[in-house]
């Protein structure tokens, strides 16, 4: 056990609920909030979780502070962060992303976490099981990769002549690894090949692109803080090698990506706020079943389309929740 934290037990820290020890202390509960890309990138997202805390009586403020960093999709920024948060003594922890959890857990056994959105948060090890977490970790996961059979199904049905897939995400993150993956075996089973290309910061995504030149007839774009921060110049790599791509998040399709299908997002933000108003009214993170998503959103970008010179069949926007012109 770290010394500050065997301290902060000697306190009697654990024992009381958060919001109480707060007042006891004559501060407002807060909350360290990490976000992985830059504010800009992920103001909806933001916006819902402040809403929603709103509702639950918690106003930014007045009842509860919140510290925002942002990691600008730089994973060298999220030890610092955290390490912060720590020495600041923040009431619990927000963010998203497996290696963002991760450096939170490996700096802090007693600060609560809460994630809105991880993949796979069992088999990474964030939690022991979605019904009993255990520990200080705690909040929704994405199982983004449990849906791209369904993307790539998609794709082939508005990019017919499909036969060679490349497939971008960022090396370093256990999911993005876990879903080129299932990518590759859903491409097998439809008979198409597929290349990988593993990124790990910015100044790759452009090489990516030159290596796959020649090679694809579109691009699966897995979702990482990277390439979500990085999604225009993405966008305009792919728009000049004329691949048509498929993505995890709207935000890409916004940006001029052709198709996302993926969580909604923002209402994964609104519900890890509930799960930081129970912890801040006494609940343990580990008592707190991790939750699935429950909303989808398929979106299409009509412009984009027109410009590749594709062709949306109707069935495929009939089935859009949203289509950009």
């Amino acid at each position: 056990m770290r010394r500050r934290e065997f301290i902060t037990l000697l306190g009697g820290a654990a024992a009381w609920p958060l919001a109480a020890r707060a007042q006891q202390a004559g501060k407002m509960p807060s909350i360290g909030f990490l976000g992985p890309q830059t504010a800009t990138a992920q103001s909806w997202w933001t916006t819902a979780f402040v809403q929603r805390l709103r509702e639950l009586g918690w106003i930014e403020g007045r009842t509860v502070a919140i510290e925002y960093r942002w990691a600008e999709g730089r994973s060298e920024h999220y030890s610092g962060i955290v390490a912060e948060f720590v020495r600041l003594k923040v009431d619990v922890i927000v963010t998203q992303g497996t290696p963002i959890v991760i450096a939170a857990k490996q700096a802090t056994s007693l600060i609560p976490i809460v994630f809105a959105s991880a993949g796979d948060p069992v088999g990474t090890g964030l939690v022991t099981s979605l019904a009993r977490p255990g520990g200080n970790v705690t909040g929704l996961s994405s199982q983004s990769h449990e849906a791209a059979s369904k993307r790539l199904e998609v794709l082939r049905e508005v990019v017919p002549d499909l036969r060679r897939l490349a497939i971008i995400g960022n090396v370093d993150n256990p999911i993005n690894v876990l879903e080129m993956g299932e990518v590759q075996a859903a491409a097998r089973t439809f008979g198409v090949e597929a290349a990988t290309a593993g990124i790990r910061r910015a100044q790759d995504i452009a090489p990516a692109f030159e290596r796959l030149k020649g090679r694809a007839d579109a691009v699966y774009i897995c979702l990482d803080p990277l390439t979500i921060t990085n999604r225009i110049s993405i966008n305009i790599l792919a728009a000049a090698a004329r691949l048509p791509t498929m993505h995890d998040a709207r935000e890409f399709v916004e940006a001029g990506g052709l198709m996302s299908y993926g969580p909604n997002f923002p209402d994964l933000y609104r519900r890890a706020a509930e799960f930081v108003d129970k912890i801040l009214r006494g609940a343990k993170p580990g008592d707190l079943p991790v939750e699935q998503p429950t909303k989808f959103d398929f979106v299409i970008n009509l412009t984009t389309a027109k410009a590749l010179g594709l062709a949306m069949p109707e069935s495929i926007l009939l089935r859009a929740n949203e289509v950009i012109e």
